[in-house]
């Protein structure tokens, strides 16, 4: 059943530049479908629900959620009904992307509200009104992110990986991070945020006691979760026919491409032996592409 074997995640070297050595942490490859770190936010999240006899599970998400897709896969598979409160209530009346055909093709039920309504979360309205209509519901906050998600995320790193000097990984609500800084406080970490929000050093602040070896980089979002730079797609795709490894253009892609930009232009100020931690997200390529391809541009290859 999910979640009850330990998985066993490979590191894959990618390459040699300057001196720098890069392996990648292939946790994209941990479940075909809850993949990455949404695995690890979601198992003790999941067994906490179980174990407290919820009848069904609640979470939030953008169009293209990792969280929401992996949480109606995790729900499908262990028999919990899944329910998503997606922020845009006028996607309720357009076509289902990818990522959400998704989710509704595993047994969740989609609630669309309004963008300011979303960013109440918890306060908003329908919400409220739904707990109070599902009293046993469990509530797993936007993206996973809390003390169960630590928990999972710390299992990330093992024996093996001490060897790295600098570990590095995508950041959008901060959870996963603060998982890694938990795990090994004596390492240095780097956060690649992906989208800017003056929150999220607070959040990782609120889940670590370490506060000296980690740090949040902040250059290589280029705009948020929506924008795909024509660089990032050409870069992704390189990648791949370089190295056989599929990035996700929303979190790893956009820091692989800042690693290896900051080696390349000589202003990379940290450790030379370095382990990138891929979080997933492979599923949001095909809405991306769909995305894209309505622009007339340039689609990611794989």
């Amino acid at each position: 059943m999910l979640f009850e074997a330990t998985p066993k995640i490979p590191n894959q070297f990618v390459t040699q530049i300057n001196e720098f050595s890069i392996t990648i942490k292939r946790e994209d490859l941990i479940h075909p479908q809850v993949s990455g770190n949404k695995y690890r936010k979601l198992k003790y999240n999941l067994k906490h629900a179980l174990e407290n006899k919820a009848t069904s599970i609640i979470t939030f998400g953008g169009a293209y959620s990792n969280h929401l897709a992996a949480t109606a896969a995790a729900g499908a598979e262990l028999k919990i009904p899944t329910h998503g409160f997606v922020r845009g209530e006028e996607l309720e009346s357009k076509q289902r992307n990818p990522t959400l055909s998704f989710c509704e093709d595993h047994g969740m039920q989609l609630h669309f509200i309004s963008r300011s309504a979303y960013r109440l979360k918890n306060k908003a309205q329908q919400v409220i009104r739904f707990i109070e209509d599902n009293p046993k519901t469990y509530l797993i906050p936007e993206g996973g992110t809390n003390k169960f998600a630590i928990q999972g995320c710390k299992e990330i790193l093992n024996a093996e990986d001490h060897k790295y000097s600098t570990i590095c990984c995508a950041v959008g609500t901060g959870g996963t991070f603060s998982g890694l800084v938990q795990a090994a406080p004596e390492k240095e970490l780097l956060g690649f945020v992906v989208v800017k929000d003056s929150l999220i050093d607070q959040t990782v602040r609120n889940f670590t006691t370490n506060n000296n070896q980690w740090e949040l980089l902040y250059d290589f979002d280029f705009g948020g979760y929506g924008t795909f730079p024509s660089e990032i797609i050409t870069f992704i795709n390189d990648f791949y026919k370089q190295h056989q490894i599929l990035l996700d253009p929303l979190y790893t892609g956009k820091m692989v491409f800042g690693i290896f930009t900051l080696i390349k232009n000589k202003k990379w100020r940290w450790g030379k032996n370095i382990l990138i931690i891929h979080t997933g997200g492979i599923q949001g390529i095909q809405g991306v592409n769909r995305h894209l391809e309505q622009k007339g541009r340039s689609t990611i290859q794989y």
